[in-house]
């Protein structure tokens, strides 16, 4: 069914056609310069053809080779230090500070926001829908179409890949010869060749990536930009396995960018992180956002003496001086992974490191929890996923319970992150480990991101950000959160949703799981403590869910919009995602919650032993794939095929969760009892973190409280040292009740917690007092040109 590309306000248009040509590779040369807040540089893409890719998101099984952790240490990152040939380079070597708007010598023709094309050259040029249907041959040139907005494109080429020295072993030709009418032909199959190596020449393929990414162009292509996408063509090529399989594009970022945020750290040092969600990396470099286009990646990044670039990466980048005060870092990926997983943070980070050894012991404990360690052998019979290096065939990596990770924050955190963070990471694997088994990822960075950053938490390959929010009052936020964090590197990162309105299968996955991760990393509490503590856990959720479910639009409530179409695409493989730039959509937690219950729901109608159990197994099958909730139900009833006799199908499942808005009918009759728990009962001067939000949200259904006993409540619960979760609902308590003296409270609450704090201003405006207001546009004023556009967005329609 041929999808409808006329985007509404916002609706997010996914443009590239991958369903003609697929990324399989690329490769990123980028300068960041924090004076003109611009990364420029270019990337060089490999691609095959769609036909020739259609399976990625099946289980058709591939050759699948065991990773060796320790032969990561290559000398791979010698590979970018091999002298550039191509004198028509898009960018100087030597002249980091120096960004050009075209290349020497050429007439800038960018548009009045900085975009440019050589569509002058290129007459006649066809858009996208024309392009559509490869299939009619007529007079119009294949049109390769590439997700990209907020860029300023410079140049566009075909990379020489047959100059590189040695490439002949890639071709079935004795002899390369640059006449050759067959030239072109001969540079797609050495491509072909190199995007398909086997996984055990991982280490020769990412070296020759990198002499063809620094080979010389053989010719400009044609290019033009719109909002959304880069369009690019060859004079004379009309269908996709003619066109160019390796191509440079040579570009720079804005500063208004929305795929990364210039700002400072906690410090005042400037730095730079990508965002995430919505627009993910389109707005950072050109690229196939679509999850089918998995590909493997590699960069180099330069930066000024005392920035640490940190990125997604297997390889813990060393950084390497190129001069006086320009240092590069590189960094890898042999797991093909969508290019919305990328991610990159340059800031003047300081390692957090422990102070002694003696709390290294811990790092090799080995959590172990009362499910059946059975599945944990290797995948029989091979992986599933596209060919690529594998932790899961690796016996060294199915029995590691932590992998190696390190901390960085700004120095001002640095303490804090010690105390906290490096106790928590090592007991937080081992317990992810004992549930699920091999980590997919060989290494971990975590990072405190800045203020502004519009969430608590965000997991990407190899690395996690953490807000700042997590750290004060103790160990239970920051655990649940970065045990959160640690589960998308199962469900989001290794397993991926095929179609991106099925959040719930990344974040209904990570809330059910953050539970289990963080009962089991709390060895020293007894099973029916860490019990009673996850049905006060799923009270505060029930409560969170029902007032969302009151105050949202019900389509936003459903987690598989699209029904019976999800996951279809149009011919070219261009969609839209519906409410995907929906500012308020980013701040809904309806796909955490709803997709945490039907998961909790399902795991204690089987039995949690064997829901855990096939759950293994699961991962197991489709680690590297992407999937469709349908893969997982169907699984799950073949596998436990008894439940089919009590009711359970796939299709009860579609109707009471998962296609419906509101709340599911079997939550309502569940949730009754989660009030008549010991710990929802019991209010106590020494409360759990949890008990203290029950008790303010309780607090908050009062008409009124005098301010003595606001004074009070606040004394005796230490409220201001809590974490960030009771700071909240205090802070809202104080707005509800115009308790004057908790105002200095909220304001520092809206300026150091941005990623919780973006309602408190409409509960500020809400009650039409003019302290309050005038309040809420003081700290909006202060905190606006730092904030995530998105928040500010919101806020903003509040105050005004």
């Amino acid at each position: 069914m041929e999808t409808q590309l006329d985007p509404s306000k916002d609706d997010l248009p996914l443009m590239a056609n991958t369903s003609h040509m697929l990324m399989k590779h690329y490769v990123l040369d980028l300068d960041v310069d924090f004076k003109s807040q611009i990364i420029e540089g270019s990337i060089v893409l490999f691609f095959e053809t769609g036909s020739s890719c259609r399976k990625v998101g099946s289980s058709v099984e591939r050759a699948c080779h065991p990773r060796s952790d320790e032969t990561f240490k290559i000398q791979a990152f010698e590979l970018c230090h091999i002298p550039v040939t191509n004198a028509s380079a898009c960018s100087s070597k030597t002249g980091y500070n120096d960004f050009a708007v075209c290349g020497k010598g050429e007439k800038d023709t960018s548009d009045k926001n900085g975009n440019h094309s050589n569509r002058a050259q290129a007459s006649g040029i066809s858009s996208s829908k024309k392009c559509c249907d490869i299939e009619n041959h007529g007079s119009e040139d294949f049109l390769l179409v590439l997700d990209c907005c907020d860029l300023c494109v410079l140049k566009v080429e075909e990379v020489d890949v047959a100059a590189v020295p040695g490439i002949e072993k890639f071709t079935r030709s004795a002899k390369l010869t640059e006449g050759s009418e067959e030239l072109g032909n001969l540079r797609n199959q050495i491509v072909h060749e190199l995007v398909t190596l086997p996984a055990d020449r991982w280490e020769e393929q990412l070296y020759y990536y990198t002499c063809c990414s620094q080979a010389p162009g053989c010719g400009e292509l044609l290019f033009t930009t719109s909002t959304w996408s880069l369009e690019i063509r060859k004079a004379g090529i009309r269908i996709p396995r003619d066109f160019p399989r390796a191509i440079r594009i040579c570009y720079k970022t804005k500063p208004e960018g929305r795929s990364v945020t210039w700002t400072t750290d906690q410090s005042g040092r400037p730095c730079v992180y990508t965002m995430g969600s919505p627009l993910n990396n389109r707005a950072l470099f050109p690229c196939q956002e679509p999850p089918v286009a998995m590909s493997t990646w590699q960069a180099t990044v330069r930066a000024a003496t005392g920035f640490v670039v940190l990125m997604s990466g297997e390889n813990s980048a060393e950084p390497i001086q190129l001069q006086e005060g320009i240092f590069s870092w590189n960094y890898y990926v042999t797991m093909p992974m969508p290019a919305s997983t990328f991610t990159i943070a340059v800031g003047c980070w300081i390692e957090v490191k422990r102070e002694s050894l003696a709390t290294e012991v811990m790092t090799n404990d080995v959590i172990s929890l009362p499910f059946s360690k059975a599945d944990f052998r290797l995948v029989e019979g091979g992986c599933g996923h596209l060919e690529s290096p594998c932790r899961f065939q690796n016996p060294g990596a199915t029995s590691q319970p932590v992998i190696p990770h390190r901390v960085f924050a700004p120095w001002c955190l640095k303490d804090l992150c010690a105390e906290i963070l490096l106790e928590l990471i090592p007991q937080c694997l081992s317990a992810a480990h004992a549930t699920l088994g091999t980590h997919p990822f060989s290494r971990l960075d975590v990072l405190i991101v800045p203020s502004n950053f519009s969430s608590l938490g965000m997991a990407s390959p190899h690395i996690i950000f953490l807000s700042q929010s997590v750290l004060p009052g103790g160990s239970h936020l920051c655990g649940t959160r970065l045990c959160h964090e640690i589960a998308h590197a199962w469900f989001g990162l290794a397993i991926g949703a095929r179609d991106w309105t099925e959040e719930w299968i990344s974040e209904g996955f990570a809330t059910h799981l953050e539970d289990v991760f963080w009962a089991a990393a709390q060895q020293q509490l007894p099973c029916h403590e860490a019990r009673e503590q996850q049905e006060l856990k799923a009270l505060l959720r029930w409560r969170r869910l029902r007032d969302e479910v009151q105050n949202s639009e019900e389509e936003l409530q459903v987690l598989r919009p699209k029904k019976e179409n999800t996951g279809e695409t149009s011919e070219s493989g261009a969609s839209i995602i519906k409410h995907g730039l929906k500012a308020e959509k980013i701040f809904m937690q309806v796909h955490y919650l709803k997709g945490n219950f039907l998961l909790r729901s399902l795991a204690r109608r089987i039995g949690e032993a064997t829901y855990f159990t096939f759950l293994r197994k699961f991962v197991q099958k489709f680690h590297g794939q992407l999937i469709l909730s349908q893969d997982f139900l169907y699984m799950l009833l073949e596998d436990i095929p008894e439940q089919k006799g009590y009711g359970l199908s796939v299709e009860s499942i579609f109707q009471n969760w998962l296609d419906t808005s509101g709340i599911p009918k079997p939550l309502l009759e569940e949730s009754r009892t989660w009030k008549e728990g010991r710990l929802a009962q019991q209010v106590t001067a020494e409360l759990l973190p949890d008990q203290l939000v029950l008790l303010l949200e309780s607090l908050l259904e009062e008409k009124t409280l005098c301010p003595r006993t606001l004074q009070c409540l606040e004394k005796t619960y230490r409220l201001q040292e809590q974490d960030a979760e009771v700071r909240h609902r205090w802070c809202e308590l104080v707005v509800k009740h115009k308790y004057a003296a908790g105002y200095s409270a909220v304001e520092k609450f809206l300026w150091e917690d941005q990623a919780m704090g973006v309602y408190l201003y409409g509960e500020l405006m809400v009650n039409e007092d003019a302290k309050q207001q005038e309040l809420a546009h003081k700290c909006f004023a202060a905190a606006r040109e730092q904030m995530d556009m998105s928040s500010a967005k919101v806020v903003a329609e509040m105050l005004f």
